[in-house]
């Protein structure tokens, strides 16, 4: 009789342990044994099994889908057949019945009968259920019947289609989805106390080995026999998005904290990536920081829930999964943080759950991982870069270049964040593989020739960039299309900079011009065509043409700061001084802390006031510097290394001063990199060390610190003009700026022979430095040294026929040696040319691409 006991009871447990493991093949045949033994109550037991089993494996191949309905309505027979037999006999087990009904409610689904699902459920009972402790198997029953539930409710349309009935049935389908959600967690965690390897990986602490990424599209620990399916992870996500369409936003963010602050199990892993994905977007695109409410409450509460229900006896329903408790649980402060926290938590398990193996098998699985990833990479990209945290983001694609083979979307915005956390070499390799995956596409090519131009100094592959963006857009979109032009009248404009050969130059400047007017007729309404066609009439000096492309551009742009600065020195070549710093200080109220326009303010108040009025100005320069970048200083100090060998003038004001350092100058380039190269020697050699932080900073400092002295000069204040060339040199001493300013310090001192030294030092860093060949020039004038005076004269000339400071003082020169008839002509061009130059060069317009 034991041995008997015994053998019924092993039955028993490997039918309960089949059944926790979804070994449906299994279950059936050991309900044929079961049913062979022809024992009273024994066959409606089996015949469940079988159903239960036939039901369960049919599905698990065909997932209970509307795409399906149509093919369980004949594969779901058999099953319906032997569940059928185990209810409405009342001499059959009460419990086999009711789990009976509850997967019949499951195969109605299946086949499409949503009302004949309900109708189950209700003769289950469902609603009537006492929530107490069950098997695991019974679990996942209960949960997919909740969920069954409230998905048929969903389908099933109301008999009177009020505002309350609306309402209610909401209500209810909300409670269902929770119940079945929390069952399902609360189902898994139980599944994974029955695996000899259990997950102990949460949220709050992720391996280290979580960013290794998978080479095979099966998950670990047997992952594999423990997927809840497509019912219960809709279940999960349906409940807090009824809550949304119901206008309860906060209810759902809670629902979506509730479940991801659940003790993770090994199946959860990727729906919680789900989860945690949701909540970033909803808080992300519909919670205002205003609006927002920190978790702190709602972590306190469910810790001391956890700390007290580690039994029945606190009164917490056993329905209820267990949730992470502690005291060294980080919690968000604020919404910027919890949104950064979810999309970099879901970034980290995307990573580990990735497929590098390419071979066809792993397709679809490599497909899947894939569009869950670039899904998170999406929102990371609003959020970080709305908060100019490219650092973290180019970091996070990093990560991802080793499952993005051949995926242009991955590359566009790796090359975008590089481009903005100014990594500008490596964003130019980047676009090169994003123009290789995508040659249509001509936006990148356009950004690959700006990082060229603007930050890179290299104008001829920019405009190679250029012509590959005007082979794809030409025929696609004519404002595009204008905008290539528009970008190759700015690399011939570079070109014509850089050219030193006078035929040269206008050759370049007339194509320029012809591409100009190009992007106009495609583009009539594009406000950068007329600045660039305004400022190449500037150049050219034909003063009326520009004021009316200047105008048009403002007419069409009010709020461009750099058409402005434009019609400020157009009106200063007419030398109209007063209504140009009138427009200097109305600029100002609308752009206080644009230093360009401040530059441009000193410059005029010194011709109009006096260089005391102009030093007021540039104080204030260098107080609104430590309030613009100070802060940065202390933040970014890390990126001063990466950009030290980049074209800082382009957004510096260093091209204020001069043609030499304009933004446009192709030499500054080569000078910037010099004085880099000269400042590491220095450095080895000497106490000096660079400024830590954005080298872009430091520059914007030198340049103000060089305006106070040379107001200080002209005001002989020599001592204070030294002491700002102090304040420059501690900065960045091998700057031919500084040494440009020292010389004109010595000079003013009558220090002629140091003067000479300090120029030539500067024009040994950057040989065509306007000003520097012309005081150096003078200086030999003063030493009596005419001819070496004359020929460097005439290099400064060359540099740029259009100063006209440098043919007053050749003509000066050539009186000196006797050469009157020359001289005359040269100081006539002199005034010809002073007669309509602006107070600064047109050259310190810094070029803008937007």
């Amino acid at each position: 009789m034991s041995g008997k006991t015994n053998r019924a009871n092993r039955l028993e447990t490997d039918i309960e342990k089949s059944r926790e493991e979804s070994n449906w093949k299994r279950v059936i045949e050991l309900a044929e044994h079961l049913k062979a033994r022809n024992q009273p109550g024994l066959e409606t037991l089996a015949n469940f099994l079988i159903g239960e089993g036939k039901l369960e494996s049919y599905l698990e191949e065909n997932p209970p889908t509307e795409s399906n309905i149509s093919k369980a309505k004949n594969g779901l027979s058999e099953a319906r057949r032997y569940l059928l037999m185990c209810i409405g006999d009342p001499s059959k087990k009460l419990e086999v019945s009711l789990d009976a009904l509850l997967l019949l409610s499951k195969l109605e689904y299946a086949m499409g009968d949503y009302e004949g699902a309900l109708g189950r459920l209700t003769a289950a009972g469902l609603d009537q259920l006492t929530e107490k402790a069950l098997p695991t198997r019974s679990l996942r029953i209960v949960a997919e019947s909740y969920a069954i539930k409230g998905l048929s409710s969903e389908k099933v349309p109301l008999t009177n289609n009020s505002k309350y009935q609306r309402a209610e049935k909401a209500e209810k389908m909300i409670k269902c989805f929770e119940l079945a959600g929390d069952l399902t967690l609360l189902y898994l965690q139980e599944q994974d106390k029955l695996s000899s390897t259990p997950s102990t990986h949460s949220l709050q602490s992720l391996p280290a080995t979580s960013t290794t990424g998978s080479t095979s599209p099966l998950p670990p620990n047997g992952l594999e026999n423990k997927k809840i399916g497509v019912i219960l992870e809709t279940a999960l996500q349906r409940a807090p998005i009824l809550h949304m369409k119901a206008g309860q936003l906060d209810k759902a963010i809670s629902r979506y904290r509730s479940m991801l602050s659940a003790v993770e199990s090994t199946a959860t892993q990727h729906l919680r990536l789900t989860l945690a994905r949701q909540l970033a977007e909803v808080l992300l695109r519909g919670c205002s920081e205003h609006a927002y409410k920190a978790p702190n409450q709602g972590i306190r509460s469910i810790e001391e829930k956890s700390r007290s229900s580690s039994s029945l006896k606190s009164g917490e329903s056993p329905w209820k999964p267990q949730h992470y408790s502690g005291t060294n649980l980080f919690v968000p402060k604020n919404i910027n943080e919890e949104i950064i926290l979810l999309l970099l938590i879901s970034e980290a398990m995307a990573v580990r759950e990735a497929v590098l193996s390419q071979s066809p098998e792993f397709k679809n699985a490599r497909v899947h991982a894939y569009d869950n990833a670039t899904a998170v990479y999406d929102l990371l990209c609003i959020s970080l870069a709305r908060r100019k945290q490219f650092k973290i983001l180019i970091e996070v694609f990093e990560r991802a270049m080793k499952f993005s083979h051949e995926e242009g979307h991955v590359w566009q915005q790796f090359g975008l964040a590089l481009a903005c956390g100014r990594k500008d070499i490596r964003a130019l390799l980047v676009m090169q593989e994003v123009h290789r995956l995508l040659p249509a596409e001509p936006h990148y090519c356009l950004l690959a020739a700006r990082i060229c131009f603007q930050q890179l100094g290299k104008i001829e592959e920019g405009l190679e960039w250029v012509d590959k963006a005007l082979k794809s857009s030409e025929e696609r979109n004519s404002v595009l299309a204008a905008r290539c032009h528009l970008y190759c009248g700015l690399g011939l404009t570079l070109n014509a900079y850089q050219t030193q050969r006078q035929a040269s130059s206008q050759t370049l400047r007339t194509k320029a011009l012809e591409s100009f007017i190009r992007a106009q007729q495609l583009d009539s309404s594009d406000h950068l065509v007329e600045f660039y066609l305004a400022l190449h009439y500037a150049h050219c000096y034909l003063l009326n043409e520009a004021t009316q492309h200047v105008k048009l551009a403002l007419y069409l742009r009010s709020a461009h700061p750099h058409s402005l600065h434009l019609l400020i020195l157009l009106l200063s070549a007419q030398k109209d001084y007063e209504e140009a710093l009138e427009l200097v200080e109305a600029s100002l109220a609308e752009y206080p802390e644009n230093l360009h326009l401040l530059y441009v303010r000193a410059t005029l108040e010194e011709a109009v006031y006096g260089g005391d009025v102009a030093l007021l100005t540039a104080r204030h320069m260098l107080t609104l510097w430590q309030k613009l970048y100070k802060e940065q200083l202390i933040s970014d100090i890390s990126d001063a290394q990466s950009q030290r060998h980049a074209n800082h003038d382009t957004y510096s004001i260093f091209n204020m001063s001069d043609k030499d350092t304009a933004s446009v100058h192709a030499e500054s380039v080569a000078a910037s990199r010099v004085e880099q190269a000269l400042s590491e020697v220095a450095s080895s050699l000497s106490s000096y060390q660079p400024k830590p932080g954005p080298h872009q900073a430091w520059l914007l400092q030198i340049q103000i610190w060089l305006l106070t002295a040379q107001l200080y000069i002209k005001t002989d204040q020599l001592t204070e003009a030294a002491n700002c060339l102090q304040e420059a040199s501690s900065i960045f001493p091998m700057s031919h700026h500084i040494m440009f300013m020292k010389g004109l310090l010595h000079e003013k001192k009558n220090e002629f022979h140091e003067a000479q030294t300090c120029y030539q030092n500067a024009l040994a860093i950057n040989p065509y430095h306007l000003k520097s060949l012309r005081h150096l020039g003078v200086v030999y004038h003063y030493l009596g040294r005419e001819r070496l005076a004359e020929k460097t004269l005439m290099d400064a000339i060359r540099v740029d026929p259009h100063d006209h400071h440098s043919w007053e003082t050749l003509g000066e020169v050539l009186v000196s040696l006797g050469q009157l008839e020359a001289s005359s002509k040269c100081l006539q061009t002199a005034i010809d040319i002073e007669a309509k130059s602006p107070i600064l060069p047109f050259t310190s317009i810094p070029f803008c691409y937007e």
